[in-house]
């Protein structure tokens, strides 16, 4: 990654580099476990999603730039159970792809209709952008949970945050469950269906280290009292 300076006197970009790096992860979790190239729902999954990933750069670099270098590793002061449950998280995410292939793309052990893959589509793309938003209006939106006393840390509550405080996590639900069923695969819900009881205990989680050390917190919660979805949690 390239470093620039920015508001916290460190920012960064993706470098070429880094995105080639996932392009070629991505190609190998779909395919080698598909067991071969002439799989059409693994080419149009890896092209939008690419895509998506691209939009998502550009968005932050012009709104929130030096969330590139915050994201780029746990930062000091992470709690050591966040760190495990962070990288479980990212476990969780990643295992999508070859369930999903090798599912759709080889043993077809569910196969689904074209109108499932579909919505799919549009449930991967509503997660991606609305994840890409909490992104972009949150200056502290780093991997791990901590009071981030070294980035004048305050309470965020504009944009999806004004609607429910951890939109991050519900709109990551969203792209999990939209990439299991992009896929084509029932199998892939799996993984996807084990990242909401990871997430649901990583925001309580989150929720008593930021009401116990975040000024304003308890106010925010009392404005907005929906974690996930309004009416329901």
């Amino acid at each position: 990654m390239t470093e620039q300076q920015g508001r916290s006197g460190r920012t960064a970009t993706p470098s070429l580099g880094s995105f080639a790096m996932t392009v070629i992860v991505m190609f190998a979790a779909l395919f080698w476990p598909a067991g071969t190239l002439d799989w059409p729902r693994g080419w149009i999954f890896l092209g939008l999603f690419l895509a998506l990933t691209a939009i998502a750069i550009v968005w932050i670099r012009k709104t929130n730039p030096e969330l590139f270098a915050a994201r780029s590793k746990y930062q000091k002061g992470t709690k050591p159970w966040d760190a495990v449950v962070a990288t479980l998280t990212i476990i969780l995410f990643a295992a999508i792809l070859p369930v999903g292939a090798f599912d759709d793309g080889r043993f077809h052990w569910a196969p689904q209709p074209g109108w499932v893959v579909l919505i799919g589509y549009v449930i991967l793309i509503a997660g991606y952008l609305g994840l890409t938003w909490a992104q972009a209006v949150n200056r502290h939106f780093e991997p791990t949970v901590r009071i981030q006393t070294d980035r004048d840390h305050k309470v965020i509550d504009t944009g999806p945050y004004a609607v429910i405080r951890h939109p991050g996590y519900a709109f990551a639900l969203l792209l999990g469950f939209g990439m299991a069923l992009s896929l084509g695969s029932l199998y892939a819900l799996i993984p996807a269906g084990l990242l909401v009881v990871v997430l649901f205990g990583r925001t309580l989680g989150e929720e008593a280290e930021l009401r116990k050390g975040l000024a304003g917190y308890k106010q925010y919660m009392e404005r907005v009292r929906w974690r996930w979805i309004p009416g329901i949690w």
